[in-house]
């Protein structure tokens, strides 16, 4: 029996009077990649803030680790194990590479474990090491999308909440990002992945959930649902 790590349950928000979500309820496993796909406006990005702490549901319960986190205060969802990469990266433009690294692990009290993880995030994104003190404003888009994510590790995270990680770099970058995100889970981390580019998303995943105008209208193993027809369609131009 896989052990749950995140149960969403009947979650719904509000933007004054629109409904963003619409009582919607899915949940994570211990070591899956699982991916949030729909199109623009479908609420997915909603989703994760709102398990994430960054945003308040109207209704429900978000379960992680067997505690409800609904009223939790964002960094103190980040000291539980759970980091989230936002949309556009986010980082600290005038501060060096390795000093927004260390900002993730503001949340971290074991120097040893600073050190390891520091080490693994140089082993991952090579390229973060060989610019640890240039400027991380003159970074690359995907320098800065490694960045963000090598951030994220630095806080020792159980559940990795990743959004938008392949927006605006090119396909060869895409997949580089891609390949690394399956190493995450390799390390023992589980991810939960919002990404516009359906087909990658979940060629890497364990399964998927569709979200459609705050619904969630269709769930499956990817390997199964990367056939199926309607989702060919809508979501993968095929």
């Amino acid at each position: 029996m896989s052990e749950r790590l995140l149960e969403v349950t009947d979650l719904e928000v509000y933007y004054g009077v629109i409904n963003a979500l619409k009582g919607i309820s899915f949940h994570v496993d211990k070591g899956e990649i699982v991916s949030l796909i729909g199109a623009n406006g479908a609420g997915k990005t909603t989703t994760l803030h709102t398990i994430t702490g960054l945003i308040r549901p109207k209704n429900g319960s978000i379960i992680y680790k067997g505690v409800d986190i609904r009223r939790t205060p964002a960094h103190k969802i980040v000291s539980m194990g759970m980091v989230h990469v936002p949309e556009g990266r986010r980082i600290f433009q005038n501060l060096t590479v390795y000093e927004n690294l260390m900002m993730g692990a503001y949340s971290q009290k074991d120097k040893n474990k600073i050190s390891e993880n520091m080490e693994y995030v140089f082993k991952q994104f090579p390229r973060l090491e060989e610019r640890r003190r240039q400027l991380a404003g003159t970074l690359s888009g995907g320098e800065q999308q490694m960045l963000a994510m090598g951030r994220a590790l630095l806080a020792d995270p159980e559940l990795i909440v990743l959004d938008e990680p392949s927006m605006g770099l090119s396909p060869l970058l895409v997949s580089e990002i891609f390949d690394i995100v399956k190493t995450f889970r390799e390390a023992g981390k589980t991810v939960l992945l919002v990404e516009q580019n359906a087909k990658k998303a979940m060629s890497i995943s364990d399964r998927v959930y569709v979200l459609e105008t705050g619904s969630i209208t269709t769930e499956g193993k990817a390997a199964e649902l990367i056939h199926d027809e309607r989702i060919k369609k809508a979501y993968l131009g095929e």
